[in-house]
C-alpha cells in the first residue's frame, strides 16, 4: 500500500520577498509518515522547504512544494498511484492578486479593475503609510481528490479556533460527507500548545479523542491499517 501525506504549509507570495503563509510546522506530518515508514510501507510527503522532516528512508520520496498551484500540481499527478491520502498540509484559503497604496483605491473609480492587475516589480514599494492588498480565494483541494482517484482512502485534517466541541464535530461531519473522506481530524487551535494536541478524529460511525501527535498518528495508522 502506497501511503501520500501532505504536510507543512504553503506560502503565497506577494512578490519576491513577501509571502502570505502559516504557522504550521509540518511535525504531526513528520510523525505519521515515521510511523508507516517503520511499518513497512512506502510514503510520499509532499512538504514544505520551512517544514520539518523524516529523516531520509529509502522506502521515503520527498516533494517539496511552496505554493497551492504547486501542491494542486502534484496531487494530480500523485493520487492516481497511492491507495491512501493523508492531507494534513495547512494549505492557503487566499492567494495575493495586487497590492498597492491605500490612496490610490480610495480615488479609483471602480475597485473591480485592481482584480485584474498584477505587482510587475521584484519588490513592492514600502513607501505608502498604508497597503491595500487584494486577495483571490484558492481551491479547496481536497473537494477535488476524488475526481483524480476515487478509489484512494482519504483522510482529512479541520482547524477551527476557539469554537465548541459540537460546532467542530459539526464541521468536521460536514466535510466528511462533503469530500467523501474515510476521516476527518478536527482540531481546535485552542487545544494545541504546551506538548499537548488535542484532536477528534470523525468517521461515519464514531469518534475518537486524541491528546497528542504521536497518538494522533497511532490512531490513524490503526484506522488504516486495521480497515485496509
Amino acid at each position: 500500500m502506497n501511503i501520500l501525506i501532505t504536510s507543512g504549509g504553503t506560502s503565497e507570495k506577494i512578490d519576491q520577498v513577501r509571502s502570505i503563509t502559516n504557522h504550521s510546522t509540518g511535525q504531526l506530518g513528520k510523525i505519521i509518515s515515521e510511523k508507516f515508514l517503520e511499518a513497512g510501507f512506502s510514503v510520499t510527503l509532499v512538504t514544505t522547504p520551512t517544514a520539518v522532516q523524516p529523516n531520509a528512508h529509502p522506502r521515503l520520496t520527498k516533494v517539496i512544494i511552496k505554493d497551492v498551484a504547486e501542491l494542486q500540481t502534484v496531487l494530480e499527478k500523485e493520487t492516481p498511484t497511492h491507495q491512501v491520502l493523508i492531507h494534513s498540509m495547512a494549505v492557503s484559503d487566499y492567494s495575493p492578486v495586487y497590492m498597492t497604496g491605500f490612496q490610490a483605491v480610495k480615488e479609483a473609480p471602480n475597485l473591480e479593475q485592481f482584480l485584474h492587475q498584477t505587482n510587475q516589480e521584484s519588490k513592492i514599494s514600502s513607501e505608502e503609510d498604508y497597503q491595500v492588498l487584494f486577495l483571490k480565494k484558492n481551491p479547496k483541494l481536497i473537494s477535488l481528490v476524488k475526481a483524480w482517484n476515487p478509489d484512494i482512502r482519504l483522510i482529512g485534517f479541520k482547524l477551527l479556533v476557539d469554537v465548541s466541541q459540537d460546532q467542530l464535530l459539526s464541521v468536521a461531519r460536514a466535510s466528511l460527507k462533503k469530500n467523501q473522506a474515510e476521516m476527518i481530524v478536527a482540531n481546535d487551535l485552542s487545544e494545541i500548545q504546551d506538548g499537548k494536541h488535542r484532536a477528534y478524529l470523525v468517521t461515519k460511525d464514531a469518534v475518537q479523542i486524541a491528546e497528542t501527535k504521536l497518538d494522533i498518528a497511532q490512531k490513524i495508522f490503526h484506522h488504516i491499517t486495521n480497515k485496509g
